[in-house]
């Protein structure tokens, strides 16, 4: 038998759990960012060839109605249907030819027809197409057995959208589907935001890059390629990646640069409270303003978020699970807010497909994979035993975020949870 567990309310259920450690929830977390964020000044105008994934600063509208004229649905013989009187079957001459971007200048008398392609202007007097499989054409005449109703096999002009109608609104990201619909409309440009200037500081004397050496007490950097691949976007400007160094001074300097040319700076690492975490002090040393720091999920806790000189911080913890995990739960509804962005992947109820043994105290956020659904037509999702902060091998086949309520230490088979796609299709 399947259990469903109610849900009783929405969020992570972490209310109540760590208060005294002064870390805040999810939610409280997602709404700060919203209140201190506002999207970033300026619009260009990119033409429409040069706009996938860009975020339209203003409405798209039709600048003509769509189809522009009467057309014709498919390959056959144009024809008004008025002049076909008593029962059929009906001889007609065909008196001319009307291919796809041409017009007919012999306009129909009643009972002659016109050959005609599919997207062909439908020429004057004609009310209907009869397909070609439904004619028998002999020399320069047809027959047709039945007789077709006004309008069939006719695009008729405004059909899809008149002029002048909202089209797309502000704030939509364009992908292909997108840009078909502007391309229908008539928009050879768009209004466009400004790309978003992100500057990325990756943390940790002990890190290095796949390519390079590496000691016995060093490890490879995941972070970087990770995030920088995650910041490589068309509404993204990458304006500077570097390896931080582990001084307060040195961060105070490279954060001081970066806020001079960024909008955005991301930080992973040195966010807690050990002695080697030097990035809060270097960030309050500049004048920055710290909004929260420490939320009370896993993996992920260290997550903070501040604004320093004109820019906005957001600071990932190290681990790359955390610093992966947060940057979906945060990052995207960050760089959103800035870029003004609507439509973001929201969250919905998937339910779990094994039992879930758990440490409660904290909201959980697990990779997740969507296998199908269950008899009662229920989105059903597999996921590892056990949440790694440093291992990222599950990543790949992973589909999103299940959230496991900070006050459960065990959820059945079949429990209902919450889950947040990487991706919105």
């Amino acid at each position: 038998m399947t259990i469903l567990q109610p849900v009783t309310r929405s969020g992570c259920g972490c209310e109540g759990h760590d208060v005294a450690k002064k870390l805040i929830t999810i939610d409280a977390a997602l709404a700060l960012i919203a209140d201190r964020t506002a999207v970033v000044d300026g619009a260009e105008d990119i033409p429409l060839d040069r706009a996938l994934g860009r975020i339209l600063a203003g409405p798209v509208t039709s600048r003509f109605m769509s189809p522009p004229f009467d057309n014709a649905a498919m390959d056959g013989f144009a024809l008004a249907s008025a002049a076909l009187s008593g029962d059929g079957p009906w001889t007609l001459d065909v008196v001319t030819r009307v291919p796809a971007g041409q017009t007919s200048a012999v306009p129909l008398f009643g009972l002659q027809a016109a050959r005609i392609f599919t997207g062909a202007k439908v020429p004057e007097g004609a009310d209907a197409v009869v397909m070609q499989e439904d004619v028998k054409l002999t020399g320069s005449t047809i027959r047709i057995d039945q007789r077709p109703k006004p309008g069939l096999n006719i695009r008729h002009a405004g059909s899809e959208m008149g002029a002048g109608v909202t089209v797309l609104d502000q704030g939509r990201r364009l992908d292909a589907r997108a840009i078909a619909a502007c391309a229908a409309a008539g928009a050879g440009s768009i209004p466009a935001r400004r790309r978003l200037r992100v500057a990325l500081l990756v943390t940790g004397d002990e890190i290095r890059a796949a390519s390079a050496g590496r000691a016995d007490a060093q490890i490879w950097d995941i972070n970087t390629p990770m995030l920088s691949a995650a910041l490589t976007q068309p509404h993204l400007d990458l304006v500077a990646v570097e390896q931080g160094l582990d001084s307060r001074d040195g961060l105070f300097l490279q954060l001081a640069e970066m806020t001079a040319c960024a909008d955005l700076v991301i930080t992973t690492g040195g966010i807690s409270v050990g002695e080697e975490d030097h990035v809060k002090p270097a960030l309050l040393a500049l004048g920055g303003d710290i909004h929260f720091s420490g939320v009370a999920l896993k993996p992920g806790k260290p997550v903070s978020f501040g604004c320093v000189r004109g820019s906005t911080w957001l600071g990932l913890p190290g681990n790359p699970l955390s610093a992966f995990v947060t940057w979906q739960l945060f990052g995207t509804a960050l760089v959103a807010r800035l870029t003004g962005e609507a439509g973001q992947a929201a969250r919905r109820h998937v339910v779990t497909g094994a039992n879930i043994s758990r440490k409660a105290g904290r909201c959980e956020l697990r990779p997740a994979i969507c296998t199908g659904f269950d008899g009662h037509g229920r989105e059903v999702v597999t996921f590892d035993a056990e949440t790694h902060s440093a291992h990222v091998c599950a990543l790949p086949d992973s589909d999103g975020l299940i959230f496991l309520p900070a006050g459960c230490d065990f959820l059945p088979a079949g429990a209902l949870v919450e889950f947040q796609p990487f991706c919105r299709t």
